[in-house]
């Protein structure tokens, strides 16, 4: 999941700029998905999951592990756009809602990332998907994603990297 978890984070520090919906507005009067959803911070979160994915290839290569599920290109490009799509799509159902940006959505909040990546996957890499998450990895997923989610945001906060710490 690490091409899927680093998005995000990497969005968030290296995002800003023109945002994805270019201030558009929906048909409910609302943004589309707000100003926080920029070119810059979706691309450089992609980019930031693929490289960290590239690492984990490259280390699976140089300490071959058996019992560790295997990355490949097509894994990592989707779990990191997956990841990104799913924060995207949350945003739009948020606005839908009223919910401000950086309003706290419990629950869509720290999953946006997983559903987003396993969407993604069951589309276009479902052998994968299924060979990989097992029921026991999909329990870790479930359980550790919220509190690398909470760590993030923690960590975002103090570094001045996000305006709140959820």
């Amino acid at each position: 999941m690490l091409p899927a978890y680093v998005p995000n984070s990497v969005a968030a520090a290296l995002g800003g700029g023109r945002p994805i919906d270019n201030g558009r507005y929906f048909s409910d009067g609302r943004r589309i998905f707000g100003d926080g959803k920029t070119y810059r911070g979706f691309f450089a979160g992609v980019a930031g999951g693929i490289l960290a994915g590239g690492m984990q290839i490259w280390l699976q290569d140089i300490f071959p592990i058996s019992s560790l599920p295997a990355q490949t290109l097509l894994s990592i490009v989707l779990l990191a756009f997956g990841a990104l799509l799913g924060d995207l799509a949350k945003s739009f159902f948020k606005r839908r809602l009223g919910k401000a940006s950086g309003e706290r959505w419990p629950v869509a909040d720290q999953y946006d990332l997983v559903v987003g990546a396993f969407v993604m996957l069951a589309i276009f890499d479902l052998p994968w998907l299924l060979q990989t998450v097992t029921l026991p990895v999909l329990f870790w997923i479930l359980v550790l994603t919220p509190l690398l989610h909470k760590t993030a945001n923690v960590i975002g906060y103090l570094t001045g990297v996000k305006d709140v710490p959820w």
